[in-house]
């Protein structure tokens, strides 16, 4: 990797999403949209509705950016794009890794927004500091971003690419503690949960709600999604196609 053609390279995609007024809009407007209606249906309950907000503070940003990412990249090859970059010196790391750092800055600004717009007007409660949960946020994005580069390799489609949303995405909002304590599912739920990398970063969230100060298992949970981060962006390297036939 080159640490020059990286910051080419995010530069390119930091001012392509700039110009895409629509996409920024659903980045940064949807969360807020969506954390505001949870606002109004638990606004009675403010114990549950701190928790909810808190899960979904995690959630937001890894549905949009698996989204938003798996459809990019997908154009990036039906369209060429990614052809013509791959006769320069361009290799695949220095591309996603591009991409992870480009939808990073903007799942920075979605958490900052989105935070914000909780604490502030909506009136959440954490007994931890607001910028743990930004960070937390913030890496559950960059897990959608890499999920969503992965599962776009083996897309042909926008459609198919979206499709991939029910077998990727959804298992980990099911099984991630937000409908059913973790505890309380069967066991092979539960270690099947263990398994997926949002259900940490959820646990990492209500550990900065339940604690003042970062605890062991926020830091471990934190951790293993930017694994999970790097290992996605690892495999979608080895499965990267110029383009779709």
């Amino acid at each position: 990797m080159s640490i020059r053609i990286i910051g080419y390279t995010t530069a390119r995609i930091l001012s392509q999403l700039r110009h895409d007024r629509r996409s920024m809009g659903l980045l940064i407007g949807a969360p807020v949209l969506m954390l505001t209606l949870l606002y109004f249906m638990f606004e009675d309950n403010d114990t549950l509705l701190d928790q909810v907000l808190l899960i979904m503070m995690g959630i937001f940003p890894f549905l949009l950016m698996f989204l938003i990412t798996s459809i990019a990249m997908l154009r990036e090859r039906t369209s060429g794009t990614l052809e013509r970059l791959f006769t320069t010196p361009v290799g695949k790391l220095d591309l996603l890794f591009s991409y992870g750092i480009a939808f990073g800055v903007a799942a920075t600004v979605q958490a900052s927004v989105a935070s914000a717009v909780a604490y502030w007007l909506l009136g959440l409660d954490t007994a931890g500091s607001g910028w743990y949960v930004v960070m937390i946020a913030v890496g559950n994005a960059l897990l959608g971003v890499g999920l969503g580069l992965l599962c776009s390799a083996f897309a042909q489609t926008e459609f198919q690419a979206v499709q991939f949303l029910p077998v990727v995405v959804l298992p980990q909002i099911l099984l991630c503690g937000l409908f059913v304590p973790r505890a309380a599912m069967a066991g092979w739920l539960e270690g099947l949960s263990t398994a997926l990398p949002l259900s940490h970063g959820v646990e990492a969230l209500q550990e900065v709600g339940a604690h003042e100060d970062p605890t062991g298992v926020m830091w471990r949970g934190f951790l293993i999604i930017i694994g999970a981060v790097v290992l996605a962006l690892l495999l979608a390297a080895s499965t990267l196609r110029r383009r779709t036939a």
